[in-house]
């Protein structure tokens, strides 16, 4: 009898795989779609956009698929244009596990790419969406890949497969070859997280769903793929030292129910912080200039990623992608600016004298009553100390998007809105809200196409500061 590995029996989950096992969480799913369009609109105008839809272009084969701002090209590439931009303003979903986290809204622009090329309902898309999620999330459950020096762009690579392959209708057998040949080729680093970080912490996860896409449509020409890939010799199992497995069995995909929204333009440990900020400022009036230090006690995985530990120092930050990862700076800019949305994350205002000099006076410390906690919450303790000898203390555990307060499907219309209005007028951002709103009815042309009739440039000024 032929050795079954971890991986065919994870191609036989995709292939059982059906929209019931959502039962409950089809709404909750429909909200992260909504909200990693919402993501992907307000990146547009981003200052990085204009090159990536340049290489994208250039390299562009036959249209099959649609860019999110106006035009069509090839599926390997809208997935990686339509990626780059879920994930460019730091605005998108996180699942946070003891050992790092992933982010599930990195499978929207490849799994939507490939919808469209395959002309799939919008039934399709989700069902494909889900399993994605559920691939995602699992893996990053039990296997601590950035404790091991590892980016999350490796179970990324296994979930755009996965999807890639329902979306397909492949058999358990080919989907098993993309998994693994995609898992294969993208063993991606967590130094892209190590200070001075670059502009390829934003693009990684995109140039995997890219790849794992050309390379599950190449399975479909008889391209076998490791199936070792787990337990074998050389396999994942011997890398991270530990057994991994998918728990197969169990067929719900409600992994979404677990996943963090956002507020603000922050990695998601920044959060909290923001929120706790905001508020203090809010009902004590005060102002940036008001404050002689902040000091800030988080758990150890927002220290050594945000705020000066083991990812590197965070005093010194001078390009969006150093800010959106420094609790310092996001701190800063919140007390100068009472918000931080995309204006706060533009170079010239990373730059600016306030700020850095406001950051500097800010202090980063991990708390082990507050590591304990992680990740089933996110506590921080926030203390501001004024000029006038006043001193202001708020410790939170959680906040509007985590999943114990989840986001409502209205106020991820409210962040749309506030994302999508430079770029779309009411009646356009009305009807892509009802088209999610229903997608389980449609085709998913109808979406994409709404989302081709978005201006890739803005036309009217962003009237809110924050959500």
């Amino acid at each position: 009898m032929e050795h079954s590995y971890e991986v065919d029996r994870l191609g036989q989950f995709v292939v059982d795989a059906s929209l019931s096992a959502l039962g409950s969480s089809l709404p909750t799913l429909k909200r992260n779609v909504l909200d990693s369009i919402a993501c992907a609109l307000g990146a547009l105008d981003g200052e990085l956009i204009p090159a990536i839809r340049a290489q994208a272009e250039q390299f562009s084969s036959r249209p099959t698929a649609t860019y999110i701002g106006g035009g069509r090209t090839s599926v390997d590439q809208a997935a990686f244009f339509n990626t780059v931009l879920v994930r460019y303003r730091d605005l998108l979903d996180t699942f946070l596990t003891p050992g790092g986290l992933c982010h599930p809204a990195d499978n929207f622009g490849a799994v939507l790419a490939m919808a469209e090329h395959v002309g799939a309902t919008g039934a399709d898309f989700l069902l494909a969406l889900a399993v994605a999620f559920e691939v995602d999330c699992r893996f990053s459950a039990q296997v601590p890949v950035m404790a091991h020096g590892l980016n999350h762009a490796l179970q990324l690579a296994m979930s755009v497969a996965a999807a890639a392959s329902k979306l397909l209708q492949f058999d358990a057998q080919h989907t098993a070859s993309a998994i693994a040949a995609s898992s294969a080729d993208n063993v991606s680093l967590a130094a892209v997280h190590s200070e001075p970080v670059s502009n390829w912490k934003g693009i990684s996860p995109a140039i995997t769903g890219m790849r794992a896409v050309y390379t599950t449509l190449l399975v479909g020409r008889g391209i076998t793929g490791p199936r070792a890939l787990i337990e074998g010799p050389n396999g994942l199992a011997q890398l991270f030292e530990q057994p991994i497995d998918f728990h197969t069995d169990d067929h719900s995909l409600t992994a979404v129910e677990q996943t963090y929204l956002k507020q603000y333009c922050s990695l998601i440990h920044g959060q909290n912080i923001i929120d706790a900020i905001l508020a203090i400022r809010d009902r004590h009036h005060l102002t940036g200039h008001d404050v002689a230090g902040v000091r800030l006690e988080v758990f150890e995985g927002a220290y050594d990623i945000g705020g000066g530990g083991h990812y590197g120092d965070k005093d010194h930050p001078r390009t969006k992608d150093q800010a959106d990862y420094n609790l310092k700076y996001l701190s800063a800019v919140a007390l100068l600016d009472g918000q931080v949305g995309p204006e706060q994350l533009e170079t010239e205002r990373v730059r600016r004298d306030d700020v850095q000099d406001l950051l500097r006076r800010v202090t980063v410390t991990a708390a082990a009553d507050l590591t304990a906690a992680y990740p089933e919450r996110t506590s921080i303790r926030v203390h501001i100390e004024l000029y006038d000898g006043r001193t202001f203390d708020q410790e939170q555990s959680d906040f509007e998007g985590s999943p114990t307060r989840p986001m409502s499907w209205d106020r991820v219309v409210d962040k749309f809105g506030w994302l999508a209005e430079p770029f779309a007028d009411d009646a356009l951002q009305a009807d892509i809200i009802s088209a999610v709103d229903k997608l389980e009815d449609i085709p998913i042309t109808e979406l994409s196409g709404l989302l081709g009739a978005v201006s890739p440039a803005p036309k009217r000024p962003r009237s809110r500061g924050r959500l």
